[in-house]
């Protein structure tokens, strides 16, 4: 197949043509799969092809793995010193930043998020994330322990070797570079298996990554099915940890695979159903705008969503008329228009999965009080959603839906609220609208979840961790935490006057 595609754009936001790579890279190479797998992109907003890309399964992981493992020990892992990874971060990240327009489009074309929300956020992000790191490169310490007169200790941080890094389809490059640049700035080397049905921007960061002089083998980006490539990053007996971001039933099965495989390190950042938990005194206009981010930015389709949101009954009333009509202004469309807030789900298989929830709430005695239909005639839109007479036990309650779809719950005592939030199987994050700070904290504290935001919601700090209690996943992104994911820890001890 061709190893190139052009793709014209011609939008109010964007015009112009980009050119993607479409086959995999492996070795600082853009190579034909073993098997000759392909797959076409389709467009969600349109249904339409976008372009053919390769698709690698076991056999190319297992080449992938082994330029990984080569290049790890002949010019990378230790044999680089951290300023020189931390340079090569900071170019990739230049390369990024002047490659914005380009890959923000791709991005919008690909995954169905808006041109806006993808230059606005996801890209700088995107530098952030490789700057952030490059400045850890040369900064992993140990520490030097004298525990005896006689003998002395010191420990050292070494990279672990190769990393797995299997990503989702949802936030595609950040989630990407939030697992490949810790990874490379602690010195391991990259096998990567973008989502099958959103590799473009991956695709395209491999032409920056070589233009910015990474060695060969260093990063390695293999497209491929969560069944055959996924599952082959997993049983690799090359590679020596995998960082994943995707759903709980996906993370079990890496966690089975790398127990039957050589027990490498895993990370998991998994599934959510986070609580938004707005209390009488709160400021409802801003409690309606953030928990109106909290659900239906990027359609929904984020793993820290404010699915579940409880409203104290005293502001009830208040809250649920103004983000009803909050809800019915947004603007549902073309991810290229200026003005659309929500663009199309991710992939037919998605958009069937949210209106069958859509219609379980509806079966179980929920009260439909906005949307709940298709948005149109053409791609893969769902009107936003909003239920409310919810009880604990209903799907939509207690299942990741990953769609535009909100559960309005009503509530009476901080205590009742905080047990009806921890009722459920994940523990991802969580928002707290309050003035009062002794509750904020008390609330915060007593919820089980890896990240609490008060009087906000969705908005990540890179210097802060990410990451899951219960079935949402162990380990963390983002912050100097991230950096335990990719890092052995080696004691040396020193004999400075034992005799036998």
């Amino acid at each position: 197949m061709a190893s190139t595609c052009t793709y014209q754009f011609d939008t109010t936001v964007y015009k112009g043509a980009v050119t993607f790579p479409t086959q995999l890279f492996i070795n600082g190479e853009f190579v034909d799969p073993i098997n000759k797998g392909t797959i076409d992109l389709i467009n969600p907003a349109t249904c339409k092809a976008i372009a053919r890309v390769s698709l690698g399964d076991h056999e190319d992981i297992e080449i992938a793995a082994q330029a990984a493992r080569a290049a790890f020990k002949e010019h990378w892992g230790l044999k680089v010193s951290g300023e020189a990874r931390s340079k090569l971060l900071h170019k990739l990240a230049d390369l990024v930043d002047a490659n914005t327009d380009q890959i923000a489009a791709l991005e919008a074309l690909n995954v169905g998020k808006t041109f806006h929300a993808a230059k606005a956020m996801d890209l700088p992000i995107t530098g952030s994330l490789l700057r952030y790191y490059a400045g850890w490169a040369d900064k992993l310490q140990g520490k030097s322990i004298q525990t005896t007169p006689d003998r002395i200790g010191f420990t050292r941080h070494e990279p672990i070797g190769v990393v797995g890094a299997i990503v989702p389809w949802n936030f595609p490059l950040s989630t990407l570079i939030m697992k490949l640049a810790p990874a490379l700035a602690c010195g391991n080397t990259i096998v990567a298996k973008p989502s099958e049905f959103t590799p473009l921007s991956a695709l395209y960061l491999c032409t920056l990554i070589r233009e910015a002089g990474f060695p060969p083998g260093v990063v390695n980006i293999v497209p491929g099915y969560g069944d055959t490539a996924g599952q082959a990053v997993g049983e690799s007996m090359i590679i020596d940890k995998v960082a994943f971001t995707g759903s709980t039933l996906t993370g079990r099965k890496i966690m089975e695979a790398a127990a039957r495989s050589n027990l490498k390190k895993i990370s998991l950042e998994l599934g959510g159903k986070s609580p938004s938990i707005i209390f009488n005194d709160a400021d409802v206009d801003q409690a309606v705008k953030w928990a109106i981010n909290g659900i239906f930015m990027n359609q929904g389709e984020l793993c820290v969503a404010g699915s579940r949101i409880y409203v104290q009954e005293g502001i009830y009333d208040d809250f649920l008329q103004k983000f009803t009509e909050s809800a019915q202004c947004l603007s549902v469309g073309d991810p290229f228009s200026p003005d659309t807030f929500q663009g199309p789900q991710i992939s037919e298989r998605q958009f069937k999965r949210v209106m069958d929830y859509i219609k379980s709430g509806q079966a179980e005695g929920a009260t439909l009080r906005l949307g709940g239909e298709r948005y149109g005639t053409e791609g893969y839109f769902i009107q936003p959603t909003i239920f409310t007479d919810c009880t604990p036990n209903m799907k939509i309650v207690q299942e990741e839906i990953f769609g535009p779809v909100a559960a309005i719950m009503k509530f009476s005592a901080e205590e009742e609220v905080i047990e009806q939030a921890n009722n459920t199987t994940y523990g991802l994050a969580c928002s707290v609208y309050t003035k009062d700070i002794d509750r904020a904290m008390r609330v915060a504290s007593n919820i089980e979840a890896g990240t609490a935001w008060v009087n906000f919601s969705n908005w990540p700090d890179l210097g802060l961790p990410v990451g899951g209690f219960k079935q949402s996943g162990m380990g963390r992104d983002l912050g100097e935490d991230a950096l335990e994911n990719y890092t052995n820890v080696k004691a040396v001890h020193i004999n400075i006057g034992i005799k036998i």
